[in-house]
């Protein structure tokens, strides 16, 4: 009985590290995969905003190029409604 008892335990031993090594390369995986989502997550933002800025600089571009008359023609163009409306009246 002991010399099985013994025995048993080498196994117990070697199935607990196996599965302590097995914990380890999941919990480091996880770890890795959010910090990749993460920096992918940052440059999607940045190219986001990289992206508004130079809508902003263009519009600000196209802005200073026209008159003030123009950019109230623009403005009033863009912002009120025409007549007929959705019901196409």
């Amino acid at each position: 009985m002991r010399t099985w008892l013994e025995r048993m335990q080498g196994w117990l031993l070697l199935v607990g590290l196996a599965l302590g090594a097995l914990a380890s390369v999941f919990y480091r995986g996880r770890a890795t995969g959010r910090e990749a989502e993460r920096q992918d997550r940052a440059e999607q933002i940045n190219e986001q905003a990289a992206q508004a800025r130079q809508e902003v600089r263009n519009v600000q571009d196209n802005v200073a190029r026209m008159d003030d008359d123009a950019v109230v023609a623009e403005l009033k163009s863009d912002w009120v409604r025409r007549p007929g409306g959705k019901g196409g009246r």
